[in-house]
């Protein structure tokens, strides 16, 4: 099998996670917005709702916790330090959530019950005893080919369009140089499909820390559509080939738990023999319906030079830059029986090491994109050939700085970090002293 083959699908679209490495001095700040407050304090048709997700025996947040309002598809995530904030509308005021973490029993909370500052909401542990399956678990690799037989049955079998959240941050060592936030829809077609599914930008918005940023200008190609293709599912060839069990060897680790459901745990890696980059990690699948709920998967980069290739675009000659780290993270969510694309998930480090200097740079890229509502595209509406946004764009190219404060009000977006707020400040402040 050829290499190329795990960063290209069938019909030719390629691989998303490229970045360009380029020399360039930002001397002008006039192409970009000023920045305004994102406060909203105009009369609007929602009620915010704050929380943090914690385990209940150890008190550590529990990130990507999924918090869902009942009886709809609206939804968000918690942050890396658990923390959540869910829009909905005000007559949805006197509803339920639910929150649900892999490996915990799921709650149910009153919306009236988070009110003021952020209600800290803690989750037991599961604990569920195996149910009568039909794959004998002492064969990782039958189980793997029973999952690629039920993708029909197990999967998203209509057309769908999705509103998401999208955010890509750039880190200097420990420090974030660059942020990007985006509004999209995606037009979702069935798993079984062949067809792309196809994202529109509804809105976008940037800020850049340019001292930081002012020798190397770090550009992320794909965006939105990165975190689509790692949908392991919906583009099966990334992980799932014909030659699936030639390149990976299988092993079961200790089963857990997701909405009270007992979950099998597959490790995989590929064999001593195979020389070419592939990947590593952990598939987590449905004991009764045999469907993948999660798949966290890092690419391996022991061959710097090789891997180097598969990422980087351009690069200024007198550097050398190489990946460090490439993990993805997929999460499915289920309703009436069915599974869709939850959230998605890549982290990037790179190393950019400069003839002649004593010190390198370590840059940290991260991506995520959340679904936060959903309905089914009962009329198979379609998006214009030049209305859709190419898997090439650079977002921070599409951005015009953190504006419209209005429109970004009621949506619902993954909850900025604190580290995340404070370099927003810091822009801010730099941007305001300039203008």
């Amino acid at each position: 099998m050829d290499k190329k083959s795990i960063f290209l699908r069938k019909n030719g679209f390629t691989f998303l996670l490229s970045i360009f490495l380029i020399i360039g001095y930002s001397n002008s700040l006039q192409a970009f917005s000023f920045f305004q407050d994102t406060d909203i304090q105009n009369d609007v048709s929602y009620t915010e709702h704050k929380g943090i997700v914690v385990d209940k025996a150890s008190n550590d947040p529990l990130v990507s916790a999924t918090v869902s309002l009942n009886g709809t598809n609206i939804s968000t995530i918690t942050n890396n330090e658990g923390e959540f904030l869910l829009k909905v509308p005000k007559s949805s005021n006197n509803d339920k959530i639910t929150i649900s973490f892999l490996g915990y029993q799921d709650k149910v909370v009153l919306l009236s019950t988070l009110k003021g500052t952020k209600t800290k909401i803690k989750l037991n542990a599961s604990i569920t005893e195996l149910s009568a399956v039909n794959i004998d678990p002492k064969d990782p690799e039958a189980l793997i080919r029973e999952v690629m037989k039920r993708r029909g049955a197990n999967y998203q079998s209509d057309n769908t369009i999705m509103t998401a959240f999208y955010r890509e941050t750039i880190k200097k060592r420990r420090t974030y140089v660059s942020l990007s936030e985006a509004v999209v829809d995606v037009y979702k077609k069935p798993y079984q499909s062949n067809k792309n599914d196809i994202i529109k930008l509804y809105r976008a918005r940037k800020s850049a820390d340019y001292k930081k940023l002012d020798t190397l200008t770090l550009k992320l190609q794909g965006g939105p559509s990165s975190t689509l293709f790692i949908d392991v599912m919906k583009n099966p060839d990334l992980l799932f080939t014909e030659d699936i069990l030639k390149i990976y060897e299988f092993s079961f680790d200790k089963s857990t738990n997701i909405n009270d459901r007992y979950i099998y745990v597959l490790n995989f890696k590929q064999r001593p023999y195979i020389k070419d980059l592939y990947y590593y990690g952990k598939l987590y699948i449905d004991a009764e319906t045999l469907a993948l709920t999660k798949a966290v998967f890092s690419l391996n980069l022991e061959n710097r030079e090789e891997a180097s290739k598969l990422f980087v675009r351009k690069k200024p000659t007198r550097a050398k830059v190489y990946p460090t780290v490439a993990t993805y993270n997929m999460n499915y969510r289920e309703k009436n029986g069915k599974w869709y694309y939850g959230y998605g998930k890549i982290d990037l480090v790179f190393k950019v090491n400069w003839k002649k200097k004593l010190f390198n740079s370590t840059y940290k890229l991260n991506i995520e994109m959340a679904i936060t509502d959903w309905k089914k595209n009962l009329e198979n509406e379609n998006i214009r050939p030049k209305d859709r946004l190419k898997s090439t764009v650079v977002i921070s190219d599409e951005a015009s700085g953190f504006s419209d404060p209005k429109f970004w009000g009621e949506y619902n977006v993954i909850e900025p970090e604190k580290s995340i707020e404070s370099a927003i400040r810091k822009i801010q402040k730099q941007l305001r002293k300039l203008n």
